[in-house]
């Protein structure tokens, strides 16, 4: 099986302005943030983002690096709205393609399946046909005769998922209670990325997990980047939880000039063990003023 490990600089540098990227996880929920972070640190502009959107799409927003998101929420779960995407819809400075969830899955699954759509009764009666221009509808070829919404495919130049083990293969193992549809959006890009928490041998693979938590086959990657809390500061169970305290913290300094450019400097200028360092020393000045 070949080697296909690589690095967070590696990964970005395979990614060009304007490209549709497909990122997983779901809400504030096992998010490839460090990845995120690299791309925040890059140079690129004017991306597309597909994703079932948390602080990933807050994120990207706030460092001006999208063009236009395709979503169907951008959430951090315990907070509703990530306040940087808010912000960016009420400026107008992202264009924004909202979809039922369902749909949102349709169109990726036709891009896997390499169809140009699949059809739905999501939409029917609803103001999402009225909202997008864009979707069209169909008739059954069959005897009912019923019109159905046909969602198109979402087709991605490339795809960013994170599991919490991984092989150097490719293979990805989610242990957690979220798997959703990381396997799809991997099968809908052209280029296809898995960060991992820890990168094990082959044969260890399920040592902390049964067969059904190998979601990622090592068909669907095409490169692997070990990447220790690489989801933080969203979930990634059983590693850790969703650091509520960071988030907090990050959805606060969201709503302040000053505050967040001392929080960018903080944790968004630095590399990733930059980061990794000040996580760990906001977490122990905050132990220890709680013990105060």
């Amino acid at each position: 099986m070949a080697d296909k490990r690589i690095t967070l600089d590696d990964l970005v540098g395979e990614l060009r302005d304007g490209m549709t990227v497909g990122i997983g996880g779901w809400g504030s929920r096992r998010k490839p943030m460090a990845a995120v972070r690299a791309i925040v640190r890059s140079g690129l502009r004017d991306l597309t983002v597909v994703s079932y959107g948390g602080p990933d799409v807050g994120l990207l927003c706030a460092a001006g690096k999208l063009g236009k998101v395709v979503f169907s929420f951008v959430t951090l779960d315990s907070i509703p709205i990530d306040p940087h995407f808010r912000t960016a819809r009420q400026r107008g400075a992202v264009a924004a393609s909202e979809i039922d969830e369902g749909m949102f899955y349709l169109g990726l699954l036709a891009a896997a399946q390499r169809v140009p759509f699949l059809p739905t009764r999501a939409g029917l009666g609803s103001d999402v046909l009225a909202l997008d221009p864009s979707l069209r509808t169909v008739v059954s070829p069959y005897e009912d005769g019923e019109e159905l919404v046909a969602v198109p495919a979402l087709r991605l130049d490339a795809a960013i998922v994170h599991v919490n083990r991984a092989d150097a293969a490719g293979s990805g193992q989610i242990l957690g209670p979220d798997p959703f549809f990381d396997e799809v959006m991997l099968g809908a890009a052209d280029r296809r990325f898995v960060t991992t928490e820890r990168l094990v041998a082959t044969d260890a693979l399920l040592d902390e997990g049964p067969l059904q938590t190998l979601c990622i086959s090592r068909l669907l990657t095409d490169g692997v980047v070990e990447t220790p809390g690489g989801a933080h500061f969203t979930a990634c169970v059983p590693d850790y939880p969703r650091d509520e305290t960071f988030q907090r913290a990050y959805a606060l300094a969201a709503g302040d000039e000053e505050a967040w450019s001392s929080f960018r400097q903080r944790y968004l200028d630095v590399d990733e063990d930059g980061y990794r360092a000040a996580v760990a020393e906001a977490s122990a000045r905050g132990r220890a003023e709680g013990g105060t």
